[in-house]
């Protein structure tokens, strides 16, 4: 072998284990975040949402079924009379899981996922509002009030089981033994 290609293998050699030895580096920063004490919220500081969330071993989960809207006014005579748009109703959902948990002891910040189902809505030529979807979690998440940014899912579908319904969520809770 010339000397410049044992060179350049060498090289090759040095820099190869260098960027092994950073990404090791980097795994093991993050599987030292992931046997924290505390739930941790991954992703990009510019999104509404986290990108994952790791629970440690020591906490406790709670999953809450497809939660639907509460009734408005079950004498209306349009879904929004008695459900209201997509807003009003996310809204309508996100009260009920914030009575719920501090019912239980826990708060809004104690969610770490979200699945929501959104349908489309008659008023907008059959699109889905998710605008109005972003607007409610806004008002509940990644606020002064609750920093917490939860891993989220948004999925479009045909239906839910009430066709006044725009909106179903799903939400899984974490939370220490002590609350």
């Amino acid at each position: 072998m010339k000397k410049t290609a044992k060179k350049l293998v060498v090289t090759g050699l040095v820099v190869s284990s260098l960027m092994v030895g950073a990404t090791v580096g980097a795994s093991s920063e993050k599987a030292e975040l992931m046997k924290a004490n505390a739930v941790k919220f991954f992703g990009s500081s510019t999104s509404s949402i986290s990108s994952s969330v790791a629970i440690p071993h020591n906490y406790h989960t709670l999953y809450f079924s497809g939660t639907v809207p509460s009734v408005i006014n079950r004498n209306g005579e349009t879904l929004y009379d008695r459900y209201g748009d997509t807003e009003t109703q996310a809204i309508s959902i996100l009260e009920k899981f914030k009575a719920d948990l501090e019912g239980k002891g826990l708060s809004m910040s104690d969610i770490t996922y979200l699945r929501v189902y959104v349908v489309p809505d008659p008023a907008l030529d059959g699109k889905i509002d998710y605008d109005g979807w972003f607007k409610a979690y806004a008002k509940y998440f990644n606020t002064d009030e609750n920093p917490v940014k939860t891993a989220r899912s948004t999925v479009g579908v045909e239906g839910l089981v009430n066709s006044d319904w725009l909106i179903e969520i799903e939400a899984e809770v974490a939370y220490t033994g002590g609350k």
